[in-house]
C-alpha cells in the first residue's frame, strides 16, 4: 500500500511528464534493492516515446512474464465534471496498483522463478487525440521480442476496496483457470470468480495476437475509473494481499 500511496504523492505518471520520469527512477531504485537487475526499454512506437522497464534475475530468457502499466491517463474523460475532464487521472488503482503487487512480489518471490517483471508504458492512452490505441507499451515490446515465453500475467485495476475479478474472453483458457484454481484454493474463490463476465483491451492483447498465452487479471467494474476520483484512498490493501498472494501460490506451484 506505501507503494502506492509513494507514486500518486508523485501526481500523475502521464507520459512525458516529471512524475513519469521519475517513477521510472523510483521502480528502478526499489528492485535493485530487492537483488533484481533492470533494464529500460527505450524506442519510438508510432510516433511516441516508450520507457518499458523489464526487471530480471537471470539475463536468459524467462518461462514467464509478468507486467503491469506504470502510466496514468492524460484525461479524465469519465469525470462527471465535464469542466474537468481535461485533467489528468491520479491513478491509484489504474495503474499504481499492479505496479505496487509487483514490487512487493519482487521482494518476495522465490530467487529461481524463471520470471520477467515487465512495467508497461502507454498502456492508457486510447482513443485520446494523438493516441490511436491502447497498450503501446506492450506492442512495442511484443514487436520487439526475440523469444517466445510460455505465458503472460497482466494486472490491472486490482486494488478496489469492492474487488471481484470475474474472467475475461480475451485470455487464454487453460492458462486463466489455472490461476482461477490457485485463487480459490488460496482462499479466493469469492473474489476470483469463475465465470467470464467481459472481453477486455489491455495488455495481454498484443502477446494473444502474437499467439502467445497471456491472461489478464482485472476489475473493471470501478466506479472511479478514469476520473479524478481514482485516488490513494480508494485502494484496498487487502485487495493487494488476495492478488499478490495469488501469483506468489501460482508462481511456486509452476517452479515446482
Amino acid at each position: 500500500m506505501a507503494h502506492v500511496a509513494y507514486q500518486v504523492a508523485l501526481g500523475p505518471r502521464t507520459p512525458g511528464s516529471q512524475a513519469h520520469a521519475r517513477v521510472l527512477e523510483w521502480m528502478q531504485e526499489e528492485l535493485r534493492r530487492v537483488g533484481w537487475q533492470v533494464r529500460v526499454q527505450e524506442g519510438n512506437f508510432r510516433g511516441h516515446e516508450i520507457r518499458n522497464l523489464i526487471a530480471f534475475r537471470d539475463p536468459a530468457y524467462p518461462r514467464w512474464l509478468l507486467g503491469a502499466h506504470y502510466d496514468s491517463r492524460l484525461s479524465a474523460d469519465r469525470e462527471p465534471d465535464p469542466t474537468k475532464r481535461t485533467q489528468a487521472v491520479p491513478g491509484a488503482n489504474d495503474g499504481a496498483s499492479g505496479v505496487a503487487v509487483l514490487l512487493e512480489l519482487a521482494r518476495v518471490l522465490p530467487r529461481d522463478v524463471p520470471l520477467w517483471l515487465v512495467f508497461f508504458d502507454a498502456e492508457d492512452q486510447g482513443r485520446l487525440p494523438g493516441w490511436e490505441d491502447w497498450s503501446l507499451g506492450a506492442r512495442y515490446f511484443v514487436q520487439e521480442m526475440t523469444f517466445r515465453p510460455e505465458g503472460v500475467i497482466i494486472v490491472d485495476m486490482i486494488g478496489d476496496a469492492d474487488l471481484s475479478l470475474p474472467m475475461d474472453a480475451n485470455s487464454d483458457a487453460k492458462l486463466r483457470e489455472g490461476l482461477w484454481r490457485v485463487a480459490a484454493e488460496s482462499g479466493y474463490g469469492e473474489i476470483f470468480r469463475p465465470q467470464v463476465a467481459y472481453a477486455v483491451i489491455d495488455d495481454h492483447i498484443p502477446f494473444i495476437e502474437a499467439g502467445i498465452p497471456a491472461v489478464d487479471i482485472i476489475d473493471l467494474d470501478y466506479a472511479f475509473w478514469h476520473t479524478l476520483q481514482d485516488t490513494a484512498d480508494k485502494v484496498s490493501p487487502r485487495s493487494l494481499e488476495v492478488v499478490g498472494q495469488t501469483l506468489l501460490n501460482w508462481f511456486t506451484q509452476q517452479n515446482r
